[in-house]
């Protein structure tokens, strides 16, 4: 498995635990149970707002998201926003670049270390802040990383 530090993005978190998503939820729940052996850190960003969506959207009840948003905190090394993160995700959202969440989660997984996130809500292969954008769920250009995370036991 790769040592390439790297962060998830709140939809992959949220992949893990709708079994209505499909071959993302399959995808997802590997890559999640893989990433707790890797390098792996979860901003903290990136695991509330896994509640807020999972509960919103009814996929799980607050208690039960709640339990797997403390276990994760348990299991992965986690990162929180910084005063200058968010500076960098301001200017970023009034230079149009992305938006100002995403520009704050992945300014917050540069600081921590990461070198890449795993996302579908961003251009693949684009980089932002110094952190490589990977979608997991692009078969045509999967990278190593990825390839890793997904490789058979």
């Amino acid at each position: 498995m790769s040592d390439e530090r790297f962060t998830l993005d709140t939809n992959i978190l949220v992949y893990s635990v709708d079994r209505t998503a499909g071959m993302r939820h399959q995808r997802a729940m590997i890559i999640v149970r893989r990433a707790i052996l890797a390098e792996c850190w979860l901003t903290l960003q990136a695991i509330s707002e896994f509640y807020a969506v999972v509960t919103r959207k009814s996929v799980m009840a607050p208690a039960d998201a709640g339990r797997v948003a403390s276990y994760w905190l348990d299991l992965f090394p986690s990162a929180a926003a910084s005063a200058d993160a968010v500076r960098i995700a301001l200017a970023s959202a009034v230079d149009g670049r992305t938006s100002y969440w995403d520009a704050l989660l992945i300014a917050t997984a540069a600081e921590a270390g990461c070198t890449a996130i795993l996302t579908e809500d961003l251009a693949h292969g684009s980089t932002l802040h110094g952190v490589q954008v990977l979608n997991p769920f692009t078969d045509t250009a999967r990278a190593p990383l990825v390839a890793s995370l997904l490789a058979e036991e």
